[in-house]
């Protein structure tokens, strides 16, 4: 019998070695239905980390709900060790009306730590961060880009962290961005109650995208067996993340329609041309070109413009040929890779 204790979580109890649909009300709308966080909490038998998986901190980014969701129906969490908390819609609101954004057009991830007294978003932040951020050790929070912008995976996180690095480099995206924090977000919040979190960056809101689901999945595995939750299985060797130190964005310089011609993941140089703007009214064309080289990382993916439209999202390398290969590397893999998250595995453990 396991002498572990009950894991207590917004006011109730998970047995050691069981499971359970735990929910937290956070706020009602103006007809006084009542809205709720709603958990899936699986509590091992043995101790271990307690990591956090949540999505959709922006209402309208579907692909970690997926994730979670898949993630939730595997049986292999019954080996668990430690503590799962999967939350795979945490906006609600934004959920519900299929937008980023809180019903006052705040934007959840500006909101923590949150107050108990303060804005919608201020008190739900407040509510997430009491109840569920700080019972854990560790987080991987899932996003993708906003509408109509695609993202290649990626991982963000601050890299200088070594427990943090740790976590990305085993999550096993083919790029990992040392990003800085931002102010008001789970992340920032994370850092300073010192508890190391990653961010996963992958497809485009409102969209389901595959290969950013499944990679996605893969990597919350990945990142469990690292830190022990879940026993270790013997694979080929996958080429490592690449590290990038900066970024930025490449903006339209004219109004007009734009004809896309570089593609995510796509290695580009200095001077090379990306893409092509001109006025639906005239034959001339007005070229985007790369100020830097680096690996196509973020898209715009519609073709209607303003002057100072953020287009494509470059990231730099020190190896830009390594970052190349790593994501040739990781889309090849991916469609080879066998998932043996359910098999039954030899560990030392026992």
């Amino acid at each position: 019998m396991s002498t572990r204790a009950a894991f207590e979580i917004a006011g109730q109890t998970v047995a050691p070695g069981s499971r359970q649909t735990v929910s937290l009300e956070i706020g009602r709308l103006y007809t006084h239905t009542h809205l709720e966080l709603v958990a899936e909490v699986i509590h091992g038998r043995r101790e271990g980390p307690v990591l956090l998986v949540c999505a959709a901190i922006h209402g309208d980014e579907l692909n970690g709900v997926e994730i979670c969701r898949q993630l939730m129906k595997r049986k292999g969490l019954e080996r668990l060790r430690g503590t799962l908390i999967i939350v795979p819609v945490v906006n609600i609101f934004g959920f519900l009306h299929r937008s980023r954004y809180l019903p006052d057009r705040r934007d959840l991830n500006r909101c923590f730590p949150g107050s108990e007294r303060g804005s919608m978003g201020a008190r739900f932040a407040h509510s997430f961060v009491s109840e569920v951020l700080h019972k854990c050790s560790h987080v991987i929070d899932l996003h993708t880009g906003a509408v109509h912008r695609s993202n290649l995976p990626q991982v963000r996180a601050n890299l200088d962290d070594p427990v943090v690095l740790k976590m990305a480099e085993s999550f096993g995206a083919p790029l990992m961005l040392n990003a800085a924090l931002r102010d008001g977000s789970l992340r920032g919040c994370a850092d300073e109650a010192g508890i190391p979190l990653i961010l996963y960056e992958a497809g485009e809101a409102l969209r389901f995208n595959d290969y950013a689901i499944k990679a996605g999945l893969s990597g919350v595995i990945n990142v469990m067996r690292a830190l022990e939750m879940l026993p270790a299985v013997r694979r080929k060797t996958r080429p490592l993340s690449e590290i990038a130190r900066s970024s930025g964005w490449v903006r339209a310089e004219v109004d007009g329609t734009c004809r896309f011609l570089a593609r995510l993941g796509l290695r580009v140089k200095a001077g090379e041309q990306l893409a092509a703007i001109a006025s639906p009214f005239s034959p001339q064309e007005h070229p985007v070109i790369a100020p830097w080289s680096g690996i196509i990382i973020g898209r715009n993916n519609i073709p209607l413009v303003n002057e100072g439209d953020a287009l494509f999202h470059i990231a730099r390398f020190e190896t830009l040929g390594e970052a190349e290969r790593s994501v040739e590397a990781f889309y090849e893999n991916l469609g080879e890779t066998e998932d043996t998250f359910d098999q039954t595995e030899t560990s030392s453990e026992e």
